[in-house]
């Protein structure tokens, strides 16, 4: 930071000067600042896209999971004895049920949904208020 006052020798410092110092002082510091909030941005972004990266690779290794995991099941199912081919229809008829009861569960929950009705009447309410506000002056 640059000094604030002169030494006895050159007498104290002018306004101007010392309003030239402070603006430099805050200048730097508003710099410093903004160095720092992009490092830590640009810290955070690497952070997040590997983190985006792990859950991709997750997510295509569930899928195949899944996938095996149905081989297996339907194979299961024919050691029970039934045929391959009913086997595979089982196994499809299973997936079906439960996408149907999922989508049962969300339609439920897409019910829910209040289309922010209480955003819109605190909106009303407040441009009631202005309006009145506007035509009594």
């Amino acid at each position: 930071m640059a000094a604030r006052a002169t030494s006895e020798a050159d007498g104290p410092a002018s306004i101007g000067r010392l309003v030239s110092s402070i603006k430099d002082d805050l200048t730097g510091l508003v710099r410093d600042e903004i160095a720092l909030a992009k490092a830590e941005l640009k810290e955070d972004a690497k952070s997040a896209a590997l983190g985006g990266a792990m859950s991709g690779a997750a997510a295509v290794l569930l899928l195949l999971a899944v996938i095996l995991g149905s081989f297996a099941l339907v194979y299961g199912v024919h050691a029970l004895g039934l045929a391959l081919g009913w086997s595979f229809l089982v196994v499809a008829g299973f997936y079906v049920l439960v996408a149907l009861v999922l989508l049962l569960l969300a339609r439920g929950r897409f019910g829910r949904i209040s289309m922010a009705e209480r955003t819109k009447v605190t909106a009303r309410d407040a441009a009631r208020a202005l309006t009145r506000s506007s035509n009594s002056t």
